[in-house]
């Protein structure tokens, strides 16, 4: 009888299957109607996703969609299968590994089912998200959770302090940057609203002085572990502190994290920056965020303001050293976990 498999599960957001208005529609649906991204009541977020926002948006996402694809498809879905494909090499017959999206396909239902066919009977989930959120990190645990059934789980925590992850996007810097005079280093982060933030934590008062340091009142504090990632990365990459800033990208309106990557890439020329080099550590491959948003609109905006270049440093995406730190991470868990029946119930935030 063939002996059981450990399944690993390398998860990310999600991307359309092509980039067409009606898949972007489809994809922008299922995306929007989660209420761990959308926390409205049910019959306000269905009306605001299936009669405002997504027939607004579904065209005018479907051509941005176009400026990033490639003859591979979607950079995300492509550097997420090359990773697990990687990682599956490197673990060895016994592991079943594959990707899955949170949004769009292969969805995590279809994943999970496809390993237990292949005889997967214990499962090891990891969120690709370096830093918590509750509209990533919470709903793809919930996800995985609710797919898993009788499979003994383990979801790995976020990654935001792990050695490994800070030391090979340093790395990736550095190389990046060898060829590049930059006169300012942005770290470009994901952004929430801030809603997002407070519900979690009632103290919290979103400004760089509650930020400046982790502690266990804000270790699953979103913006706060961004600014951590970028002090390590700064420290490793022996930044001064007039050398580097943060900010977070992607905003739908003002009442999201601050400062805005946006508003900077205006206001940087002025002050001075004519080369802008923009690192972000809260993707770790590269997809739409980075490669239209920074790559083509950030750059076109920062010119336009008097600035001479912006370049984008290249995501981890399936790099052989990511795919190693990823394999020694699942290693380092199993040693610790499936020692008896049933699943453990992982911890939220900053385990090892």
């Amino acid at each position: 009888m063939e002996s059981s498999k450990t399944g690993i599960l390398l998860i990310n957001i999600g991307t359309p299957d092509i980039p067409t208005p009606q898949a972007v529609g489809t994809y922008l649906k299922e995306f929007l109607s989660d209420p761990f991204v959308l926390d409205l009541p049910a019959p306000i977020r269905y009306a605001l996703v299936h009669w405002l926002i997504v027939p607004r948006r579904k065209i005018a996402s479907a051509a941005l969609y176009q400026l990033i694809w490639s003859s591979t498809g979607s950079p995300l879905l492509y550097h997420s299968r090359r990773l697990a494909d990687s990682v599956g090499k490197i673990m060895g017959s016994q592991f079943v590994v594959k990707a899955a999206m949170r949004y769009g396909n292969p969805s995590i239902k279809e994943v999970v089912s496809e390993m237990r066919e292949e005889g997967v009977t214990r499962l090891v989930a990891i969120p690709l998200y370096p830093q918590y959120s509750l509209s990533a990190t919470e709903s793809a645990r919930s996800e995985v959770i609710k797919r898993s059934g009788d499979l003994s789980t383990e979801i790995l925590a976020p990654f935001f302090d792990r050695p490994a992850f800070l030391d090979l996007y340093a790395e990736r810097v550095r190389s990046a940057l060898s060829d590049f005079q930059w006169d300012r280093v942005l770290f470009s982060f994901h952004g929430l609203p801030i809603r997002h933030v407070t519900k979690l934590h009632d103290f919290c008062k979103v400004d760089d002085q509650c930020c400046d340091s982790l502690s266990d009142n804000n270790r699953l504090c979103y913006r706060a572990q961004c600014f951590f990632t970028a002090r390590e990365l700064a420290k490793r990459l022996a930044l001064a502190p007039d050398q580097f800033e943060v900010a977070f990208q992607s905003r739908l309106n003002s009442r999201w994290i601050t400062p805005f990557s946006d508003t900077r890439y205006a206001e940087l020329p002025h002050e001075g920056v004519k080369r802008l080099a923009v690192v972000c550590p809260s993707f770790v491959a590269d997809c739409l965020e980075t490669l239209e948003e920074v790559q083509i609109r950030g750059a076109r905006t920062f010119q336009n303001h008097g600035g001479e270049a912006l370049k984008l440093v290249p995501s981890l995406n399936s790099e052989p050293e990511w795919a190693e730190a990823v394999s020694t991470w699942v290693r380092e868990r199993l040693e610790l976990c499936f020692h008896g029946e049933g699943a453990t119930a992982p911890p939220l935030a900053g385990s090892t």
